[in-house]
């Protein structure tokens, strides 16, 4: 399979950069995005480029491949809704809208989050929902991967301070959150290994929960 990737820079995206490159499956990745990975691998190819609301200069590049991995997002704390909503909403649309005419039918993954609602009071909940609809009535095959806590492994880390803090002090108490919380909790890798099922295989229904990244 061959698999594009934004948000490669991100934990998540670091995480299932990672399981890409490990697994045989994945013949090619494209990494898309305003700074460098940083790695060297023979599979992955990188495209730098700052606006993802212009892919005109870049869309040459972006045709032929079988899945969309979308990991690119930001924390809503202390933003307003307009900046919250061109990051989570009008970026992921570009490129699903793009990604659409260019490889119709094919399959694409964006990162969500638990609790996300197009109706909810939340205004994160409501933007990642709204975007959730706008991606499920485009012509792909796309599914949200609503992930709740993600515990980064393999030297992934978390770009904000707060939360990288956070999961360095859980990390050793995370046997028993798993056991606690139970399917509402997972790691980079399960979230990276999971993607690549659903780009292989898709997946009994569009919208995933913790448990049912675990599962797949």
């Amino acid at each position: 399979m061959r698999v594009i990737l934004f948000g490669a820079t991100g934990m998540i995206g670091r995480g299932v950069l990672r399981e890409c490159l490990l697994d045989e499956r994945v013949t090619a990745v494209l990494a898309v995005g305003r700074a460098s990975t940083g790695v060297s691998h023979g599979k992955l190819r990188e495209v730098l480029h700052d606006d993802l609301l212009d892919l005109g200069p870049v869309e040459g590049e972006l045709g032929g491949y079988d899945a969309c991995f979308f990991c690119l997002g930001v924390s809503a704390a202390g933003m307003r809704e307009p900046e919250y909503r061109r990051i989570t909403y009008e970026f992921t649309l570009s490129v699903g809208e793009t990604l659409a005419r260019l490889s119709p039918g094919s399959r694409f993954v964006y990162v969500s989050g638990a609790g996300t609602n197009a109706q909810g009071r939340a205004m994160w909940a409501r933007v990642k929902g709204q975007t959730e609809n706008a991606l499920l009535a485009l012509p792909l095959e796309a599914y949200m991967f609503r992930v709740g806590f993600v515990q980064p492994m393999h030297g992934v880390r978390s770009r904000t301070r707060l939360y990288q803090a956070a999961y360095v002090i859980t990390r050793p108490l995370f046997p028993v959150l798993r056991r606690l919380v139970g399917g509402g909790v997972t790691t980079t890798e399960q979230v990276g290994r999971a993607m690549i099922a659903v780009a292989e295989r898709g997946a009994a229904k569009r919208i995933l929960g913790p448990a049912d990244i675990n599962a797949l």
